[in-house]
């Protein structure tokens, strides 16, 4: 069977180091040990972009290590104009806060690349079922007709 295809925002590599909560921590740690292989995890440069955003230069060696150092390709997506058109309706539709812009770059990205899961501890704008409703909604309008599915890593880790 083929392998579910992954798109990890930026929050799931950041919970790996998130001493205040120790259980989202703890479930991101079994995700990325035992349960990445069985899935194609990817991020994008926008992944990249918001790491290197990070002030503190030890945790942001430390995140881009992540990248590094498990089974994650970084996706080329050169911010072409459908992805950006795709995540201006997004925030044009209110589906994601205008200050938001990397979140409906994710979604966008997520979607015009055809990923079955993008994964995210960001709740309140991803991870939600609303936001995957209104999302594959908008997304289905515009011809983009797979169901993209907005998980959290708890939601992955019991896959065989």
């Amino acid at each position: 069977m083929k392998k579910l295809r992954i798109y990890l925002d930026t929050s799931v590599i950041n919970f790996l180091f998130a001493d205040d909560a120790p259980e989202f921590k703890r479930i991101t740690a079994d995700f990325f040990s035992n349960y990445i292989n069985k899935y194609e995890v990817f991020v994008s440069e926008v992944v990249i972009f918001e790491i290197n955003k990070t002030q503190d230069e030890n945790k942001k060696k430390k995140l881009l290590a992540v990248i590094e150092t498990y089974p994650v390709s970084i996706l080329e997506t050169r911010e072409n104009d459908k992805i950006n058109k795709l995540a201006e309706m997004y925030l044009v539709e209110k589906i994601i806060p205008k200050e938001k812009r990397e979140d409906a770059l994710h979604l966008a990205i997520s979607t015009i690349y055809e990923f079955d899961i993008l994964l995210s501890w960001n709740f309140k704008h991803l991870a939600n079922i609303k936001k995957q409703i209104l999302i594959n909604a908008l997304n289905e309008r515009e011809g983009y007709l797979k169901k993209l599915n907005l998980l959290s890593p708890l939601e992955v880790e019991f896959e065989d």
